[in-house]
């Protein structure tokens, strides 16, 4: 789950409910010089302006922008996030200590300091001081190390975030001295080691993100222990053995994510008490069994995701009376039986995802389907969906997500489809025909195109480049033949095509713009000829060319692609000797040259290339060096 900024004002109002501005006439000098301290220092650090205009000497602190007072006119809130622009805008680097004037108000009881790139370590020396702090935010930020004590103490605490920062440290024990705290994110950092008990003794807490950690252990049974929570996120770590029974405890849980973490087992049965449970994440683990039909009794579930595990059995029949479920997720299991048509008959499901490489779910192809949902995203992939593109997927209006890949799909595409904006299709492995209509990429909006494995065949439409928000096309294994059309290149938003295994041909290629964020092209199994065209955005990673027709010698200026991790032009016509012309890539990490006619030698500076792990020369013209000059033996071609 990813927690919005609404949400995070949401729980900022709900802490700071009385927080509101209010006028003060009476600031301190003692803390309006801290305040004009920072100001002064923090300008010297960065090169940009920064929003504090209205702080200077001769006004009223508690008139600045980004201060609030109390009533009798001590500071009692600085907002200071997004002073300090990001490290690519802001060359000068920006360390934690321009924050030691700060330090010198006491009466603070809300900090936020967040995304400003701040690095080095928390200064734990200056919390000290602030005894009263009720709220701190330190997200998105550089800090390293650990946490210090000093934040430890300070009883007062309610909300704590230190996300998307880079701590690496064992998550420690003193978290159980923050026994007010009843929002703790400390997720996006290198956290490591068992979740500690006294997590499980703060007897306040309501929200607790650790996702994308590298915790490990077990999720203690003491977790039962957290009454008052409302959000459980721990995705992304290491965690293993079973879901503790003590989890139906946590009856005010709303939100509840382990994605991405080692669990085995099958659910609690406990799950059922949930009944204010809103989300429910088990994705990406090793969990068995079969799916509880208890699942089905949860009032306020909007979000069911248990993709992409080892659960078996049928679909449950409960899941139909789910009077508010959204989103169903159960996808890449070991799921059987008939997939159930009720599912359509969910008037709140927006989103759908069945199927999978090991499921053994099949579709009734003589189902007469009336959706009374309206669905925006599909995926129903290895289902047994055969025939044309089913009628009823037409009826959901709002459809921009559609992936029918692996299925036995035959005919062509069905007028109404170029009818629909649809930002992803997915398609492949399926036995499509006809050629491709320009009417599909009239849709500027398209994202996603994969067709690959099927029988489509004719050229490709010349307005392929309306798509302009176009960032994969897959059309390999087809029977596309003619040239690219040179409309492709000004889609500069393309980051992946792939056009190979087709009978493409043609010697002059589409030349990318500075802007193109291609970085992976695929023209291999083709008929192309002519010259290795170089005309690639310096941010290329992967190419390949190989089994064409290209001639000539390797290109001299291949080396200004410094981004290229694999080069593949195997089963070609070069020529040259390859000492002249062999690419000094640093990052090059496969160079596959096989099946030419290069000649001359191997060259000495081959050892340069520090990254390289995959050299095939073989069935070229090479000849060893006569004798080695460095010590290494001679390569043999």
């Amino acid at each position: 789950m990813i927690i919005t900024p609404f949400l995070k004002l949401l729980l900022s109002i709900m802490i700071m409910h009385n927080s509101f501005p209010i006028p003060s006439f009476s600031c301190p000098l003692y803390q309006k010089q801290p305040l004009l301290h920072f100001k002064s220092t923090l300008s010297e650090n960065i090169n940009s302006s920064f929003d504090l205009d209205s702080w200077n000497l001769m006004s009223d602190c508690c008139s600045w922008e980004r201060v609030y007072c109390t009533r009798i006119g001590t500071i009692r809130e600085l907002n200071l996030s997004s002073l300090v622009p990001p490290s690519d805008i802001n060359p000068i680097p920006v360390y934690s200590n321009i924050l030691t004037p700060i330090f010198h108000i006491m009466s603070l009881e809300v900090l936020d300091i967040s995304s400003n790139s701040l690095l080095g370590e928390i200064p734990g020396v200056g919390f000290r001081n602030l005894t009263k702090m009720v709220y701190l935010d330190m997200h998105n930020n550089k800090f390293n190390g650990s946490i210090p004590n000093q934040v430890f103490m300070l009883k007062s605490l309610r909300y704590l975030d230190i996300s998307y920062n880079m701590l690496k440290e064992k998550l420690r024990p003193e978290l159980g001295y923050l026994q007010n705290l009843t929002t703790l994110w400390l997720n996006k950092n290198q956290f490591y080691g068992p979740l500690p008990p006294q997590l499980f003794e703060l007897e306040s807490i309501q929200f607790i993100d650790l996702s994308d950690n590298i915790l490990e252990g077990v999720l203690s049974f003491e977790v039962g222990k957290l009454r008052n929570l409302e959000l459980l996120l721990l995705k992304a770590n290491f965690l293993v053995g079973k879901i503790p029974e003590e989890i139906g405890n946590l009856t005010k849980l709303k939100v509840f994510s382990l994605q991405k973490n080692h669990f085995t087992g099958g659910i609690p049965s406990s799950v059922v008490n949930l009944k204010k449970l809103e989300t429910l994440d088990l994705s990406e683990n090793s969990l068995t069994m079969q799916i509880p039909n208890s699942i089905g009794t949860l009032p306020n579930v909007t979000a069911i995701d248990l993709s992409k595990n080892l659960f078996t059995g049928l679909i449950p029949s409960s899941i139909q009376n789910l009077s508010k479920l959204e989103i169903l997720r159960l996808y890449d299991n070991m799921l059987n039986g008939e997939i159930p048509t009720w599912l359509f008959k969910i008037t709140t499901l927006k989103k759908l995802f069945i199927g999978g490489q090991d499921d053994k779910l099949m579709w009734n192809n003589k189902a007469k389907i009336v959706p009374t949902c309206s669905l925006k995203e599909i995926s129903m992939t290895y289902c047994g969906i055969s025939g044309h593109i089913p009628e009823w997927v037409s009826a959901h209006k709002d459809l921009y997500y559609l992936d029918l890949s692996m299925n036995k799909l035959q005919g062509r595409f069905p007028n109404w489809f170029f009818e629909r904006n649809i930002e992803v299709i997915s398609l492949f492995g399926n036995n499509l025909t006809g050629s491709i209509s320009p009417r599909l990429f009239d849709y500027v909006g398209l994202k996603f195109l994969t067709l690959s494995r099927n029988n489509f065949y004719g050229e490709l439409p010349e307005n392929i480049g309306n798509a302009k928000r176009m960032q994969v096309l897959d059309l390999s294994e087809n029977n596309f033949s003619g040239q690219i059309p040179i409309s492709i290149s000004t889609i500069d938003a393309l980051q992946l095509l792939d056009l190979s295994r087709n009978k493409f041909y043609g010697a002059s290629f589409p030349i990318w713009g500075e802007k193109s964020q291609m970085q992976s092209f695929d023209l291999s199994h083709n008929n192309f000829s002519g010259k290795i065209p170089m005309n690639f955005p310096i941010i290329m990673k992967v190419l390949y060319l190989g089994e064409n027709k290209f001639s000539g010698n390797l290109p001299w200026n291949l080396s200004k692609l410094v981004n290229l991790q694999l080069l593949d032009i195997h089963e070609n016509n070069i020529t040259g000797n390859l000492e002249d012309t062999f690419p000094q890539i640093p990052t090059l990490e496969a160079l596959i040259l096989r099946n030419n006619s290069l000649q001359g030698y191997i060259p000495n500076n081959i050892s340069n290339l520090s990254s390289l792990r995959i050299l095939d020369l073989s069935w070229n013209n090479l000849v060893t060096p006569p004798k080695s000059t460095n010590g290494v033996l001679p390569l043999s071609v």
